[in-house]
């Protein structure tokens, strides 16, 4: 059986009469065909009220409570740790202020455009990131008998703007993403652990990190002086707090780096860390384990000078590549929020709105923590690139030492600590819905088994992330978060920005929005999707690996096997893609060009296939948008196509 549904402002009384109606604007008429041995076979139409919430399988699909949870959670999710400590970082390394000229040209070109790409995306097929993949068939496991299709087909005053959706059971490029969201969910629950420990650590009146003078400091921990930082061979007591030198004494830091000699020698879970990772996780749990009508409760939290010379490209690159770690774009965790969003809801006006905040959160951060590095700079006289670090260290060492410093300083620690931990929930929560839901959606019997599901997904990261907080964790950490999410959520972008712009097509993409909004994409956007956010995306990748540095942490080299492990992990979600093409390809009928005709065009165009006519093949259907022709009917048109490919 084949069942469509379609929303008219008028429609020809040879198909359905037209009746009066009192309620202005477009009704549905839902058609219901039956492929037979001679073809097809009209039954019955029935008009029907649209609500605008039905998922495309008919399913009534679950809404934000409010617009303002959506924004939040959105917002919450791209203002993550990374502004905090990547971006400044950055900014300082690649010339301060010079550094901001690639990082806005970047997010003209590719990050505003993809972030809005993924917001209209999900917000149109109403399914996570794997069940969104309804826009290219070599994506699709099922193929041939009879299907069950829900084709939506918007007629206006205008037949031209007839939309309409595709099928896909399973996408290759969309379970890369919710390998790489749960790759990350493995190691950045641990940073947030971490935060609660410190939290935990500021309710006392005299901060453990301010001095040397606790039983747990090793010999060569020495008070903040002016010679300090320029001697390798003493240690901060934050330094000391977080790592806990090399000397064995009474425990009380963090890490304990120093009762483990590398990945090899890992040791047990230290059972501080592992309860406030535990404590984290409950909280992940009961903010997810209904839906976004709980999730969306959970608000984002508070948001929170001279550059040495470096080669122009390295730059480029690296403003290139946080733009996309800053926007979260190729995460799924866009797609499955906006999932979630009404029909109509205005997708172009929330990515402007939380793109914008996320960048002006990136710069407002970056002036906040340069102040505080020019002040630990000068109490310290040296230079500026000595207290400046990347990762953990700036977070969990620079920044307590300078609030050390403050008068009060135990409020001013625990305020930063909820700060930090705010934004941590959030950004975590944002991935842990993406894998929830787009597994969700993949498998539609977990849909009344949500509650258990998701404390699966949570109770298996949990004892997943477990070997984060053994004394050698950090190690573990830190081979995960230089592989987990590197070159394949580059690869996993533009993978996706190739299937919509040149297979699904940027018109038909388009159309979709239109649909939604009301009004097409403009010019700007469409060349963006088109031709400039996949030469960049393929530019990314293939500097990606052509730069590729072992991963180290301090002076600790890991071991080649250990990089071998990384690289691994990194392929095992990059490999989706081909292992479901190949798949695809191989289980689609005829010779070699007739399955990938059938590959590459669109399922509800597989009857021009067979008359030759495929439109992916010519030169033209790749720079020019195709419409359908004004002086056809749009029930005509839609009938037509299906009798020719039914019949």
């Amino acid at each position: 059986m084949l069942r469509g549904r379609l929303t008219v402002t008028h429609m020809s009384s040879a198909i359905a009469p037209v009746k009066p109606s009192s309620t202005a604007g477009p009704k549905e008429v839902e058609l219901i065909l039956v492929k037979e041995q001679n073809g097809v076979q009209f039954t019955s139409s029935t008009l029907v009220s649209p609500s605008g919430q039905t998922h495309p399988s008919g399913e009534e699909r679950e809404t934000w409570g409010k617009k303002i949870d959506f924004l939040l959670s959105v917002i919450g999710f791209a203002v993550d740790l990374a502004n905090v400590w990547r971006f400044p970082y950055l900014c300082y390394k690649n010339g301060g202020g010079a550094f901001l000229v690639p990082y806005l040209f970047f997010m003209v070109i590719a990050g505003m455009p993809l972030f809005y790409m993924e917001l209209a995306l999900g917000q149109y097929n109403r399914e996570g990131a794997a069940g969104v993949w309804k826009i290219c068939p070599i994506f699709k496991v099922k193929f041939g008998g009879v299907w069950e299709v829900s084709v939506m087909m918007v007629i206006g005053p205008d037949p031209d703007q007839i939309l309409q959706g595709l099928i896909v059971e399973r996408a290759g490029v969309g379970f890369t993403v919710i390998l790489i969201s749960l790759y990350v969910g493995f190691y950045y629950n641990v940073i947030i652990a971490w935060a609660l420990f410190y939290l935990f650590s500021s309710f006392t009146s005299e901060l453990p990190w301010i001095n040397c003078n606790n039983t747990w400091n090793s010999p060569n921990c020495s008070d903040l002086n002016a010679t300090l930082l320029n001697d390798t061979h003493k240690a901060t007591p934050a330094l000391e707090y977080f790592e806990y030198g090399q000397h064995k004494h009474k425990l009380r830091g963090v890490l304990h780096l120093h009762e483990s000699t590398g990945i090899d020698d890992l040791g047990l879970p230290r059972w501080q860390l592992t309860a406030c990772l535990a404590v984290v996780i409950v909280v992940l749990y009961f903010s997810l384990w209904k839906g976004v009508k709980t999730s969306g409760k959970l608000l984002c939290g508070p948001f929170c000078a001279a550059g040495r010379g470096r080669f122009v490209s390295q730059v480029w690159i690296e403003a290139a590549t946080q733009i996309c770690f800053s926007l979260g774009v190729g995460f799924g965790v866009l797609i499955a929020f906006s999932s979630y969003n009404k029909f109509s809801n205005n997708c172009y006006r929330d990515a402007i709105i939380t793109s914008s905040i996320n960048s002006l959160t990136s710069f407002f951060s970056g002036f906040v923590i340069f102040s505080f590095l020019g002040y630990m700079s000068q109490k310290h006289n040296v230079a500026l690139d000595k207290v400046a670090t990347d990762g953990p260290g700036l977070v969990f060492i620079i920044y307590p030492e300078a609030i050390a410093t403050l008068p009060g300083s135990s409020v001013w620690a625990v305020i930063f600590f909820i700060m930090l931990l705010t934004l941590g929930i959030d950004s975590a929560m944002g991935g842990m819905e993406s894998v929830i839901t787009g597994l969700i959606d993949e498998f539609k019997f977990l849909h009344k088994h949500r509650e258990l599901f998701t404390l699966f997904i949570v109770v298996s990261t949990f004892l997943i992330s477990l070997i984060c907080v053994t004394n050698g964790g950090i190690y573990v950490f830190t081979l995960l978060d230089h592989f987990a999410a590197g070159t394949s959520i580059l690869f996993g972008v533009l993978i996706e920005a190739i299937g919509i712009a040149w297979f699904y097509g940027v018109d038909r993409f388009s159309d979709d929005i239109q649909e939604m909004i009301g009004q097409r994409p403009g010019l700007y956007w469409r060349l963006c999707w088109k031709f400039v956010s996949p030469c960049f995306l393929l530019f990314m990748v293939v500097i990606s690996f052509a730069t590729f540095n072992p991963p180290k942490y301090g002076t600790y080299y890991f071991p080649t096997w250990a990089t071998m492990v990384g690289w691994c992990l990194s392929i095992s979600s990059m490999i989706m893609v081909p292992l479901y093409a190949i798949y695809k390809f191989c289980s689609l009928p005829g010779s070699f060009c007739d399955k990938l005709a059938y590959a590459i065009t669109p399922e509800t165009e597989h009857h021009l296939v067979e008359r030759g006519e495929v439109r992916q093949f010519t030169v033209r259907s790749y720079f020019q948008d195709h419409g359908w022709k004004k002086n056809q009917t749009a029930v005509s048109c839609v009938l037509r196509r299906l009798h020719k490919f039914y019949g």
